[in-house]
């Protein structure tokens, strides 16, 4: 018999972001316009709404404007900042040349989006569900997927909270709580925990192609007033990545403030390679250095990126639920936007949702709801842009952009290209220790450039410190016999938090440490390990970052 208590909605929703809180609005939007009654909640580990939330970001407000068209005369919310001015900067190490905008297609020049906090626009979002009668419970991390005797998806249950690192239970142990839901969304961001086990147990990538990441890591900075430009959006590429694709980006945004980052995709094959000191020295670059100076850092975070796209979106539906938003991958990687497609995909699972619950259904696939994203303005988006990444990723930076560039084009005018480039996962690419050149990162001057751990303490995270690590290892011999010893570990480099130690090495008794207290939850791990040995896993509810206005 189980201790654990439960509790039955009509529809569950994992993941209070942009995708989750868009369903939850939608779905009881339609309730209310068929006259149905409908119980919706969302769990999210994050210790409040936003807490986990973590994007540039500009927003294209397609989404949000069938959402709630009335938006922008909510004095309360954050999208405030219309976006004025765009730049795209071609660096090399000391000098910028703007890319002219008039070579883009028109979707990709920003025009009415607007730069604001992901973060406060979800927690705006939240307050929008809740006057719908939406529950939401923070602090709750969903940990395991329930099945239906007939192997359909039956909801979730919460993790135990108050489990010791030795795996018994203290004083405070409280079982987790079991949601069961007629249909359950997974809405957990890229990389999903359960999302992956979801994936996997019911074959959704079976036609699809196979998931590929960035790591994006970003800061916000208070910056003097004359230097700041509201609705002033900067793109750059090129330096200071040789052996890497990506580039960065600085938002003018409200408050005197500027939201800057820089991202590299996880396919890179040099294992001395450090996203966290790219970025970095990206900032040492006199074109960012400049705006910088004179200004204070203020946060700091990091997460994974899907930068697959089209091709890489796996079938949505299964027996009693859906993925939607970055659980699936909808990100636009040339236009660095995914929000709005995200909102869209969960508005458009939601509308299923609550049609088929009216109809008396539950429990079943919601085939439905993939057929509506393969009709969906989200499908032709990504559609036209499919080619772009998997050019730039085989042809090289200067080559492959101008290749993307004609294709983008060409699909954007109306000729279809007879191919789509394959992806292959970014763990496969790796080369050995010593067939890679060694990179030297210059010192952090605690002006412009920081250390890592100087970093984590400006994203608030914290764990509870007893409690079973949630960096689980398949093989405990692994990262020392084989990644230490032929890669160096790059766990050491492409974690941007410092969680992963090789220690011992002077006493020729090397180990890896695994400080899981610094960990922001941004999965990089899960991803690039070479031997897929991580298994990243949900910690205790409220544990990992606090971002204000990420």
């Amino acid at each position: 018999m189980s201790e654990r208590e439960s509790m039955p909605y009509d529809l569950v929703i994992v993941g209070g972001g942009p995708a989750g809180l868009s369903a939850a609005i939608r779905a009881k939007q339609e309730a209310n316009r068929l006259g149905v009654e409908l119980s919706v909640c969302i769990l999210e580990k994050g210790s409040e709404i936003g807490a986990h939330i973590l994007s540039g970001a500009v927003v294209d407000p397609r989404a949000l404007d069938e959402l709630l068209p009335d938006w922008r005369n909510d004095s309360s919310c954050p999208m405030t900042v219309p976006v004025t001015e765009n730049h795209h900067w071609i660096l090399t190490e000391t000098a910028k040349r703007e890319f002219p905008h008039a070579l883009l297609p028109p979707f990709m020049q920003n025009k009415g989006c607007y730069t604001v906090s992901l973060g406060n626009l979800t927690r705006w979002l939240a307050g929008q569900a809740e006057a719908l009668g939406v529950e939401i419970f923070p602090g709750f991390a969903a940990a395991e997927v329930l099945f239906n005797e007939d192997g359909s998806v039956k909801g979730v249950a919460t993790g135990d909270m108050g489990i010791a690192k030795d795996g018994s239970k203290k004083d405070s142990w409280t079982p987790g709580l079991e949601i069961h839901a007629k249909y359950t969304f997974f809405a957990e961001g890229a990389r999903g925990h359960l999302s992956k086990q979801i994936i996997n147990r019911f074959d959704l990538r079976k036609n699809s192609q196979p998931q590929i990441y960035g790591i994006g890591l970003k800061e916000l900075w208070d910056i003097p007033a004359e230097k700041h430009v509201p609705g002033r959006v900067i793109h750059s590429q090129g330096w200071p990545l040789s052996d890497a694709n990506g580039g960065g980006f600085l938002y003018h945004q409200a408050n005197g403030q500027v939201a800057l980052g820089f991202s590299v995709w996880l396919n890179y094959d040099n294992p001395h390679l450090s996203p966290f000191e790219e970025f970095q020295r990206w900032k040492t670059h006199p074109a960012i250095r400049e705006i910088l100076e004179g200004g204070r850092r203020v946060s700091y975070g990091a997460r994974a990126i899907n930068d697959g796209g089209w091709q890489a979106v796996p079938k949505l539906s299964f027996p009693g639920g859906a993925l939607i938003g970055c659980s699936a991958g909808f990100l636009n990687v040339p236009r660095i936007k995914g929000s709005h497609t995200a909102m869209k995909t969960g508005m458009m699972a939601a509308e299923c949702a609550v049609a088929a619950i009216a109809a008396q259904r539950g429990g079943d696939e919601l085939a439905e709801y993939d057929a509506a994203y393969k009709k969906s303005w989200v499908y032709e988006e990504l559609k036209i842009v499919r080619n772009v990444l998997p050019a730039v990723e085989k042809f090289g930076n200067t080559i492959g952009t101008l290749m993307g560039g004609v294709m983008m084009w060409m699909e954007y005018l109306g000729y279809e290209l007879p191919f789509t480039f394959k992806l292959s996962p970014d763990n496969t690419h790796m080369r050995k220790k010593d067939e890679a050149p060694k990179i030297s990162y210059p010192k952090p001057d605690g002006v412009i450039s920081f250390d890592r751990l100087s970093s984590v303490f400006l994203s608030n995270t914290n764990h509870e410190e007893d409690q079973p690590c949630h960096l689980t290892l398949k093989d405990p011999s692994v990262p020392v016999e084989v990644n230490y010893a032929l890669y160096d570990e790059p766990a050491q480099r492409y974690c941007p938090a410092g969680v992963y130690e090789i220690v011992g090495v002077e006493e020729n008794a090397p180990r890896l440490q695994i400080n899981a207290q610094n960990c922001v939850h941004c999965k990089t791990c899960d991803i690039k390990d070479m031997t897929q040995n991580i298994n990243w896993v949900v910690p205790e509810g409220g544990g990992g970052p606090n971002y204000p206005n990420m």
